[in-house]
């Protein structure tokens, strides 16, 4: 049996799970999030468990059955504490800048850079325009809309400049050497 897969879900207080064949429900107080699972994959719901079970022991189940317990653990977690990806922005006039619900990016072009959150994303700037925040309920999401934030500018090899995730170690290069003689 899957050892991800295995594990029990436990649903906190304020977070509802519905299920309507293959498609599950959950709602809580940050959103609502909503996944068709794979039709071998039976999903019980025993008071504030969930358990996820598989028919057999084939190569696909057991793929299917860590990935959907993964999943469904997930969306729990994301409707009842959410989810956040850091970004650092480091270069001499980079900075960010919230305009409504936008995020306005100053990095070294000739005109800023906007970026339209999806439906559920929230942008927070913080520090002076140096540090910002991706937050949603759906994981997913806003490992996509920090990519996507990072690729606007990707931390160079030689000065560190540009967009990089918060923790994320950039390998620096030395750059060329002065030259000798003459």
């Amino acid at each position: 049996m899957s050892r991800i897969g295995r594990l029990p879900i436990s649903v906190p207080q304020g977070v509802t799970v519905q299920q309507k064949g293959s498609q599950v429900t959950v709602k809580g107080p940050k959103g609502e999030l909503s996944q068709a699972f794979h039709a071998n994959m039976s999903v019980a719901l025993d008071g504030n468990v969930l358990t996820v079970s598989r028919p057999n022991d084939s190569r696909e189940n057991r793929a299917l059955h860590g990935l959907t317990r993964a999943l469904l653990a997930n969306m729990v977690t994301g409707v009842s504490e959410g989810f956040s990806k850091r970004l650092v922005i480091e270069g001499v006039g980079y900075r960010a800048a919230e305009d409504g619900r936008d995020l306005v990016l100053q990095v070294g072009y000739s005109h800023p850079v906007r970026i339209v959150p999806p439906e559920g994303i929230t942008f927070e700037v913080e520090r002076g325009g140096q540090r910002l925040s991706v937050i949603g309920c759906d994981k997913q999401v806003v490992g996509e809309v920090a990519a996507k934030i990072r690729r606007v500018r990707k931390p160079e090899p030689y000065k560190g400049k540009g967009i990089r995730y918060d923790g994320e170690i950039i390998r620096r290069k030395a750059g060329k050497a002065g030259r000798i003689g003459g």
